[in-house]
């Protein structure tokens, strides 16, 4: 039987890995295979291929990517101004007109770096909402197809040197995956904005 706290915490692992990378990730080649006899009730699975394969995996890729190119639009669309107004100011001599218009630009700056930042988090706590939904859709899918293998244990198959690969569950998992499910919507989280007297973190991207 799976225990599903830990069978729960290595999909949540395998999918944060997913969703960091473009999701046309490519799965892990396994080693060459010694060979030998297959062991019975003892299974394997690689949960990378499986989120990387499935339609549910690559849909919530897609929109974390999608929200995170969205994030990063707001933040250009306000900077583009900003870095024409430096060079501006940038050329203006030292009198105290010059040094207003520099002091109201530096704290433009940390305005926007903050937004930035908080961007940034809101779309990492988006990422984490989504490694539970997908988790959630696939932990049930593992569990029927281990028992319809009559497994006894289950290895990830990318921590095995070689052997025997038969009784791999990776394939009939993703197919069983995606009858369940091939896509899933999510909406950017939204967190509560930083006091406006905190020190700006630095702006992603």
């Amino acid at each position: 039987m799976i225990r599903t706290n830990m069978t729960r915490s290595l999909l949540l692992v395998a999918l944060a890995s997913l969703l960091a990378v473009p999701a046309t990730a490519q799965q892990a080649t396994p080693a060459p295979a010694l060979g030998g006899p297959a062991i019975p009730g003892v299974c394997l699975l690689s949960r990378e291929a499986v989120f990387a394969n499935a339609a549910v995996g690559k849909a919530a890729s897609g929109q974390i990517a999608e929200l995170t190119r969205a994030a990063q639009a707001e933040v250009d669309q306000q900077r583009g101004p900003l870095e024409a107004e430096a060079k501006a100011v940038a050329a203006l001599g030292q009198d105290a007109k010059a040094k207003e218009r520099r002091d109201a630009l530096a704290i433009r700056w940390q305005a926007l770096q903050r937004q930035a930042a908080h961007g940034s988090r809101e779309i990492e706590a988006t990422r984490a909402k989504a490694l539970g939904l997908v988790a959630d859709e696939a932990q049930p899918v593992i569990a029927k197809v281990y028992a319809a293998h009559k497994c006894g244990l289950l290895f990830d198959r990318g921590a095995a040197l070689g052997g025997n690969f038969a009784n791999d569950l990776t394939a009939d998992v993703v197919t069983a995956l995606d009858a369940k499910i091939t896509t899933i919507r999510f909406e950017r989280e939204t967190l509560p904005q930083p006091a406006e007297g905190s020190p700006a973190p630095g702006a992603a991207g």
